[in-house]
């Protein structure tokens, strides 16, 4: 019998070569093994620490911490090591993902809600993205670069929410720009960061998905901003401090190889999935469908 583990075999070695000829290389060549990321489809809960949670519905897929630096590493960013989770969309066609950190500053005051001064703000993160640029080399990463707001900083008392959205674009110039629209949303110990990376193209279709999926995340009791008690520890920094970065230089997330590496994580378990609907559909019985696993016994 031809069975699913074949198939996987096959369809493997077919994603091997279209990789291959896309990179401008022999399909003989044998490309590095990629690390696997574990996905988690909705419907499902994502669990970010200990501190908070966020709903996946069904179409998108979940990753914990572990998973989030693999996908970072993989789409040419640094990661920060206060990593929770990341979030993508299913379909083959979206190209963006959420990426979740925590940080552990204290209780952040929003004083200077009213005080948020855009233009020094940028010339701030051009200058730590630049700076991040640094070690980007050192792996042999492009460069990339702030060129501009997308959205400037806001500040919402109600929600507790810090939101705003950068425009950048890599050393390639057949690169598309990238967008990071960023939330910081702050807690009674500190802030979780949200970061949305998509190509400009994709942005405008993105941003509405992404806004309907933070309506999906909750701190747990005892994390929330309004849980705050004297004693707690507070934040040496405010709001501005927020957005480039802390105590540290910013730096901004690209989108590099976001569809490279969407097919190679998503798409070959779709097509299996598909693959097995088929050959039920077929023979009318699951159990004439060969198991990977079983066959390997």
């Amino acid at each position: 019998m031809f069975s699913v583990r074949r198939l996987e075999v096959l369809l493997a070695a077919i994603l091997t070569m279209l990789l291959c000829s896309a990179a401008g290389q022999e399909p003989a060549q044998k490309e590095p093994s990629q690390p696997k990321i574990e996905w988690h489809a909705g419907p499902t809960t994502g669990q970010l620490g200990d501190i908070a949670e966020i709903k996946i519905p069904k179409g998108y897929s979940f990753t914990g911490k572990q998973g989030a630096q693999t996908l970072l590493e993989l789409t040419h960013n640094i990661p920060s090591g206060h990593e929770l989770g990341a979030l993508i969309p299913n379909g083959e066609d979206d190209q963006w993902f959420m990426t979740f950190e925590f940080e552990d500053t204290g209780y952040v005051k929003d004083e200077e809600k009213d005080k948020l001064d855009a233009p020094a703000l940028l010339k701030s993160m051009q200058e730590g993205t630049e700076e991040a640029n640094e070690e980007r080399r050192k792996r042999g990463w492009r460069a990339f670069h702030v060129t501009g707001w997308e959205k400037q900083p806001f500040y919402d008392p109600l929600t507790h929410n810090l939101t705003w959205a950068i425009q950048g674009r890599g050393d390639d110039p057949r690169g598309e720009p990238t967008i990071n629209h960023s939330i910081r949303l702050l807690g009674r110990k500190g802030t979780v960061n949200v970061d949305l990376v998509a190509s400009s193209k994709d942005y405008r279709t993105s941003i509405s998905e992404f806004n309907s999926l933070i309506g999906g995340f909750n701190y747990k009791q005892g994390s929330r901003y309004a849980d705050f008690t004297a004693g707690d520890k507070v934040a040496e920094y405010g709001l501005g401090a927020l957005i480039v970065g802390g105590a540290g230089a910013v730096a901004l997330k690209t989108g590099f190889l976001a569809k490279f590496w969407k097919v190679l994580v998503a798409g070959l378990a779709a097509l299996i999935g598909a693959i097995k609907k088929f050959f039920k559909s077929i023979f009318g019985n699951e159990d004439k469908i060969q198991d990977p696993q079983q066959e390997q016994r």
